[in-house]
Parts: structure tokens; sequence; C-alpha cells
């Protein structure tokens, strides 16, 4: 099995970070295992969690009024669920739903801003690939809402 350490180093997102980076963020992070049907997080909650998958699949969803839920996207192995932990107020943006057992590293976002804050090179350098995160989740975002609304009328 391996450790913790190198679950985190092999995570996408975190590639290229230098080793006493990683040792730092590796000291906030655990594995979680969530159900099929399970959420990892609600949209408006505290954010207080973030997670790379390591194997599953996991709906970015927003509930849309005489709808229902709505997939934004759908994320697989490797990816990274949540970006609310790192920008004020730290409320979830969207839910987050687990669509088979999914297996992931959890990492606590307290406990990351602090270290951050410590390290301002640390912050950077996860501000700087966070940010790419969230400019992607903001164009699937926006082809989605492209798809649902686009033909209204047409």
């Amino acid at each position: 099995m391996r450790t913790i350490d190198a679950l985190v180093a092999e995570a996408p997102t975190l590639a290229g970070l230098q080793a006493a980076h990683l040792e730092l963020i590796a000291g906030c992070a655990r594995n979680r295992v969530f159900a099929a049907g399970a959420h990892l997080m609600r949209e408006g909650e505290p954010a207080d969690d973030f997670y790379v998958i390591r194997r599953g699949d996991v709906a970015l969803e927003t509930y849309v009024p005489q709808q229902g839920p709505l997939t934004i996207e759908t994320l697989h192995d490797g990816d990274l669920v949540g970006w609310s932990w790192l920008v004020p107020p730290y409320r979830t943006t969207f839910d987050a739903r687990a669509l088979a057992e999914t297996h992931t590293v959890s990492f606590d976002g307290a406990c990351l801003r602090a270290k951050c804050e410590a390290d301002h090179n640390l912050g950077y350098e996860l501000m700087t690939r966070f940010t790419a995160v969230i400019v992607q989740r903001l164009q699937a975002t926006r082809l989605r809402l492209l798809d649902v609304y686009g033909h209204v009328g047409a």
C-alpha cells in the first residue's frame, strides 16, 4: 500500500511541487472512500475539504428550480474536487456526488490555509494551480449553460 506522501505526490494538480511543499501538504491529507450516491460536498456548506480522486467518478451538480440537480461536469481519476476552501468566505459552490464507490485523498482546507499563510511560496504555488482548475470549471459551466439554455425559443 502506498503512503499518503506518495499519493499526494502522484496527484496531477500537485505535480512538480518541491518535496518540502509536498510534505507540508501531506500533513493535511488522509484517505477517504465515498459510497455511490454519497456527497463529498454540498453547495452552500462550509468548504472545509478538497479532494483528489484516486479511483471513481464524481458529478459536480447545481440545483435548478423545477428541474432538480443539473450535472455541470463529471470528474474522474486524478481530478481535483473543490476549490472553495481557498477563497473566502469558504463556502462550497457546487454539490459533488460520487457516481460509484470513489476513493480519494482528502485535504483539510483550514490546515492547508494555515500552512499557506506561514509559507507564501506554497500559497502562491497552490493559488496558481487552483486558479487553473477554477478557470476550467467556469468554462465547463459556461458550455453546460449554453447546452441547457442555448435552444430556448429556437
